[in-house]
């Protein structure tokens, strides 16, 4: 017999089979002795009182062995000979549009400018020694996309739960541990990632498909109309394209409105990174001066506001984790958020960002008065205060622009610009800085001062609405890391709603985070997959 149940225990009980085992027989009179298996479906933790619960969804084992498989395998055919189909960019949007081609039957040639993930490891290791980013393989650029070196969140706001399953046992049958099945907010980790996309590239190869590194796109190939492949130095490689470069891709996109293919300006969030104490912010949401104890997760938090028509929010909660420089160029300083499986840092950081719409910049040109890049100043202003009309890439060259003066207010090095939380509230320099996961180092500069005031601003009354919320959040043992800039794509290459096709080229397919149709890696693994079924019934037609 096999039976379902909603329980509500307490941390200890639930943290083993045993504890679980015990709890059924106290409160639904199951023998444990006739009980042979207990599987988690569903936990979450209610934190809200000061008794902590976890809630559990568990299938009970009673006198009955479990099946083998925790997970829904998919069958990957061998595709050799098979119509092929171009993939740009092995983020997860590239990698799952790539693994739905085979199941599909087309053979997916996956084109990425970076390196391997293990390659590219190295060099991001060389960020804090050499304060030196290589452009083509750091935080945004290499196997695995932006999402590889982050906190591996699978956690996604979207309603297409099906294919949210799907992407979560794919990644089950390629390594990651069955718990991001049952729990609420699953999360990869850094330290498992890597061996998780190596293995996924694995299936790609081993089912007759290509992959290349260090194999940066030029142009994309169109005849009449169409896209029929696409250049990478001296070779071409011939099929439809699924274009998944990412966020950072910004070649990409000047490449895109050069060539007059339709792209528009996207609403972003900027802000910084916050990082306190992991200690003092399990403390505050557990309600507990022992903090977490032994059978509690390092503690999350959400936070989001309004101050003057804007959000005002806490984005990609990294609990017992680090900040990390995730520049992926020179003359820019971005920080972004990851953290290990374990999350056991004695850190806690979340990036705490603005909305900015680009009517924005329509209405307050002091946005558009930051110092240009110099070595983007041979090309026309998205930004000009004269200008009527914004270009679609004026999103983009906003973010250029802030990264650009965090990276001045750092030395011009990879050492971040920081502040402590309430002296920025409070319009105050800080003489000292706490101390801070972010390796290549900090340096305090009077962030309240140099950050536009349409952010700063909306930032300070944020962390006050946060304080009133949360009692002990808003404290000078938490740093203001500057800043967080890369919280989405700043373009959005427009697409055909129902062909998923660009609204102009067929066979051309944008796609994921880096398109504007995702935000994470699930929603992005999602969007791979409705790119990989649409390019195959292009194909058919």
């Amino acid at each position: 017999m096999i039976e379902e149940y909603q329980i509500r225990v307490q941390p200890p009980m639930a943290a083993s089979e045993e504890g679980i085992k015990q709890f059924l027989q106290e409160e639904k009179g199951l023998a444990i002795e006739h009980v042979k298996a207990v599987r988690v479906l569903k936990r979450s933790i209610d934190a809200r009182q000061r008794t902590i619960y976890v809630n559990l969804k568990v299938r009970v084992y009673v006198n009955e062995e479990p099946d083998d498989d925790a997970f829904v395998h998919t069958e990957y055919p061998n595709v050799e000979g098979k119509p092929q189909a171009v993939v740009v960019g092995a983020g997860p949007g590239g990698l799952f549009a790539a693994l739905k081609l085979i199941e599909l039957g087309v053979r997916p040639i996956v084109v990425e400018r970076g390196k391997n993930v293990h390659e590219r490891r190295k060099d991001i290791a060389q960020i804090s020694r050499t304060q030196m980013v290589d452009p083509e393989s750091n935080f945004s650029f290499g196997e695995g996309g932006a999402g590889a070196f982050s906190d591996g969140k699978l956690y996604t706001r979207s309603k297409k739960r099906g294919n949210v399953e799907k992407i979560l046992n794919v990644f089950c049958q390629h390594g990651a541990s069955t718990s991001i099945l049952a729990d609420a907010h699953p999360h990869l980790g850094t330290d498992k990632l890597p061996n998780i996309i190596e293995a996924m590239r694995n299936t790609i190869i081993r089912s007759g498909g290509e992959v290349h590194f260090e194999t940066k796109m030029d142009a994309i190939l169109i005849e009449k109309e169409q896209v029929v492949g696409v250049r990478c130095g001296e070779k071409t490689f011939q099929g439809p394209v699924i274009l998944a470069t990412g966020h950072s891709a910004r070649d990409v996109y000047r490449y895109l409105y050069a060539q007059g293919i339709e792209i528009e300006a996207k609403n972003i969030a900027v802000g910084v990174r916050l990082e306190h104490p992991s200690e003092l912010i399990d403390k505050i949401q557990y309600h507990n001066k022992e903090g977490r104890g032994q059978y509690l997760p390092a503690a999350e938090y959400s936070f989001v506001t309004q101050v003057d028509g804007r959000g005002v929010y806490s984005f990609c909660m990294c609990p017992g984790g680090t900040v990390v420089p995730a520049a992926s160029g020179p003359q820019q300083l971005v920080v972004n958020g990851m953290s290990n499986s374990q999350r056991n840092s004695p850190w806690s950081n979340s990036g705490m960002v603005v909305e900015l719409h680009v009517e924005d910049l329509q209405k307050d040109r002091s946005l558009m008065e930051l110092p240009p890049v110099p070595e983007l100043s041979t090309q026309p202003s998205a930004l000009s205060p004269q200008s009527s009309s914004l270009s679609p890439l004026v999103m983009m060259e906003f973010q250029e622009r802030l990264e650009y003066t965090a990276w001045m207010q750092g030395n011009r090095k990879q050492t971040a610009p920081a502040q402590r939380m309430a002296h920025f509230v409070n319009g105050k320099g800080s003489y000292d800085l706490p101390k801070s996961s972010y390796t290549p180092g900090l340096i305090s500069t009077p962030m309240h001062f140099w950050m536009p005031d349409f952010v700063s601003k909306r930032l300070q009354q944020g962390f006050r609405n946060f304080g009133k919320m949360c009692h002990g959040f808003l404290t000078n043992e938490a740093v203001m890391i500057g800043v967080e800039t890369r919280t989405s794509a700043p373009v959005r290459i427009l697409r055909d709603n129902e062909t998923l096709q660009h609204v102009r080229l067929k066979g051309l397919f944008p796609c994921g985070e880096g398109a504007g149709y995702a935000g994470g890696i699930v929603s992005a693994g999602v969007d791979g997959e409705r790119c990989a079924e649409m390019l195959a019934e292009y194909l058919k037609g």
